[in-house]
């Protein structure tokens, strides 16, 4: 296989931004008057998004009348203070510099929209730039449709067997596996409890960003 490109899922896979997310949620519920959350309790659902958070402060489900507006007022908290505790996960930054060094193209492929992704991502350096982000309202089907990683790769100029997919969630590596790519399961992102990412069917799983490298370059067949 000629490796052109590795993309990763954002939140949980490439960025630590559950404490940002924590952060908001319990500034929303300090607003309110009521008491703030453990950070675990919310780091255990921050990969499904918003509205778990909300069902899980407010014990509301996704259909109640007042999730959307509960919602928007979280996600009015978070764009306040997107970067103040993200941080990359710990060897993300030297992964980047491999990839960089070995001019091997990446890019992020993520369910966060484009209006928190976009002005997050400028605040977090890297060695190289991204060659592609794409965000839900860049595609018709959010993952695990294969589209935004089609996407993706288009903007990378390569083809999909050609590279591999990043992500903490099953939806992750259903989509890279519906768009024909090797995948890899992270272990230390965002996994909900009674999940576990040996299950999902990755090409590959891993416990730490720093087994990432070792994986990524026996596909291009160098020892550096």
């Amino acid at each position: 296989m000629a490796l052109d490109a590795v993309f990763f899922d954002l939140d949980g896979t490439l960025l630590d931004t559950a404490p940002d997310l924590a952060c908001a949620l319990n500034a929303m519920l300090a607003s309110k008057n009521r008491a703030p959350l453990h950070f675990e309790d919310v780091r255990r659902v921050v990969s499904d998004g918003a509205a778990a958070m909300i069902a899980l402060a407010f014990n509301v489900s996704k259909e109640h009348e007042d999730m959307l507006p509960l919602r928007q007022e979280l996600l009015d908290f978070y764009l306040q203070n997107l970067a103040t505790h993200t941080r990359p996960f710990e060897g993300i930054e030297a992964l980047i510099e491999q990839l960089a060094k070995h001019k091997i193209r990446w890019g992020i492929v993520t369910n966060k929209p484009w209006v928190y992704t976009e002005p997050l991502m400028k605040q977090i350096k890297f060695a190289s730039e991204p060659v592609a982000t794409i965000c839900p309202e860049h595609v018709k089907e959010r993952k695990p449709s294969p589209e935004a990683l089609y996407l993706a790769c288009k903007q990378a100029a390569c083809n999909s067997e050609n590279a591999i997919y990043i992500g903490d969630h099953l939806r992750d590596i259903q989509c890279g596996l519906n768009a024909g790519m090797p995948t890899i399961a992270v272990g230390y992102g965002y996994i909900p409890a009674g999940d576990h990412p040996d299950n999902w069917g990755a090409t590959h799983s891993v416990t730490s960003a720093k087994e990432l490298w070792p994986i990524i370059q026996a596909y291009l067949d160098i020892s550096e």
